[in-house]
């Protein structure tokens, strides 16, 4: 697969700009990658924003698995859940299609081997063998697939807003010790087996009414492009940004950092990367 490091280009849904709720902070997000010389373009006939859900996962240049995008929690918003195959067609990608139901969200990969939560399960009920599953995955994606718990609590259950890869053997990720017990105890346990570190990051306990499944405080749902990583910011109370900011400069000491208050969408649900779709063309 492709690593985030590994990828050059950075496509957007076009309803990230043309929604009046979310245009300043587009506006902002393709400010900074002109500014790094990073290429970006507009995805068409999508429904929603959160374009890494839905589009295909790519294994090499040219080569890219498109998965079934029909997540049980838009069960009763068909109008905002965008049809993979309109998509792809109306961009032009020609990705080999997949029956397994799979967000893209929930797919955090490095070179070699790719996290995905047990929602995974979940959505695909007609699996009777969770083994059968998980190899047919691996298949597809040519890598070794780790399974981890999913927060019970997140409506979407993605892997994407709780770990990602700094390299094969070593993970960021939300801080365990804040975390519910049963998912330290599992993540713990997993990261035993595969022989993998891991690096602590804070995250902010938030709260907003109007809003209850907020992102707001994820610090490890960043864009990763290049030598580029898009941390978001929070200014909110009791926010722990500059903290997070220096411990992203000691773990990627060769990449630039910058840094965007995105929350006008962290108030939906997601951040940085599921806004983006990273490829490398």
């Amino acid at each position: 697969m492709v690593p985030g490091k590994q990828t050059n280009t950075v496509f957007l849904s076009e309803k990230l700009h043309s929604d009046k709720r979310f245009t300043n902070s587009c506006d902002a997000l393709v400010k900074l990658l002109d500014n790094h010389g990073i290429k970006h373009s507009f995805l068409d006939a999508t429904k929603d924003i959160w374009c890494r859900d839905y589009m295909p996962v790519q294994i090499e240049k040219g080569k890219f698995i498109q998965f079934r995008y029909e997540p049980s929690y838009l069960v009763d918003e068909l109008e905002l859940q965008s049809d993979p195959i309109e998509v792809c067609k109306a961009n032009k990608f020609k990705p080999q299609f997949s029956k397994i139901n799979l967000d893209g969200g929930n797919v955090v990969n490095w070179s070699d081997r790719a996290i995905i939560t047990d929602r995974v399960f979940d959505e695909n009920p007609q699996y009777t063998s969770k083994i059968k599953l998980i190899g047919e995955i691996e298949k597809l994606l040519e890598v070794e697939i780790i399974v981890i718990p999913q927060i019970n609590s997140d409506f979407t259950g993605h892997a994407d807003g709780l770990v990602r890869f700094v390299d094969k053997n070593t993970l960021l990720g939300n801080d365990r010790e804040k975390e519910y017990k049963y998912w330290k105890n599992g993540i713990n346990k997993i990261l035993k087996e595969h022989g993998i570190s891991y690096i602590d990051i804070p995250f902010i306990d938030h709260k907003e009414k109007k809003y209850p499944d907020h992102a707001i405080g994820c610090y490890v749902n960043y864009l990763e492009v290049q030598d580029l990583i898009v941390l978001p910011i929070f200014e909110v109370k009791n926010n722990q940004d500059n903290e997070v900011y220096e411990l992203f400069r000691q773990i990627f000491p060769d990449r630039k950092i910058e840094t965007l208050n995105f929350n006008s969408v962290g108030l939906f649900g997601g951040l940085l990367n599921c806004t983006t779709w990273t490829i490398n063309e």
